[in-house]
């Protein structure tokens, strides 16, 4: 079971969500995946998250679950990760969502849509819950970050996620463009014990 978390602005409609929809399409797995449309809320996208992890694990058992995660979808998929004992993949994640995002209060625009929202105090508030300092089962979390991520640090990403799986991209961008070369050792990871 997969539930992707897109990032900051993006959407279900991002390159990577679309690739990840179609590969597990092509292998019969439509129905292990969810790939929500995260609210621009963070507590309401983190309950929303929530609610897919429980519709993809009915039974609970959160150990067959994987939360992808890119950019600040990698910041809510760790927060999962720790809360539900299910393993992660962080794309390029956000480390210190506070610090980052706080430079983007305002009205803004969403990537692929028309749509737009209002990003507050009151946001980064709520990412300032949802941080948690100390990561548990590091060989349940698999890192694919970029050296050339124009928008993160990846040295920040390695020291936050030292003991995780690692795959580090020489160059590369925070789109994480190379997504789909990547895919086959994603699912790899996904389907591991």
């Amino acid at each position: 079971m997969i539930l992707y978390l897109h990032g900051f602005r993006s959407s279900s409609l991002s390159a990577k969500s679309q690739q990840l929809q179609q590969a597990m399409a092509a292998a019969g797995r439509t129905h292990e995946l969810a790939a929500p449309d995260l609210p621009d809320d963070p507590h309401a996208a983190i309950a929303l998250a929530m609610a897919h992890a429980k519709q993809l694990c009915p039974s609970g058992n959160m150990q067959n679950l994987t939360v992808i995660g890119s950019s600040l979808g990698g910041y809510y998929a760790t927060w999962l990760k720790e809360e539900l004992n299910c393993k992660a993949v962080l794309i390029n994640p956000a480390i210190y969502a506070v610090r980052d995002l706080s430079t983007q209060l305002g009205h803004t625009t969403k990537f692929h849509s028309d749509g737009s929202f209002s990003f507050t105090a009151a946001s980064v508030q709520a990412l300032a819950s949802l941080y948690r300092p100390v990561l548990t089962d590091m060989q349940h979390y698999y890192l694919l970050a970029c050296t050339g991520d124009e928008v993160l640090d990846w040295q920040e990403m390695t020291q936050r996620y030292d003991g995780a799986r690692l795959t580090l991209i020489q160059g590369g961008d925070h789109a994480f463009s190379m997504f789909e070369r990547y895919l086959p050792a994603i699912l790899d990871f996904t389907a591991s014990k």
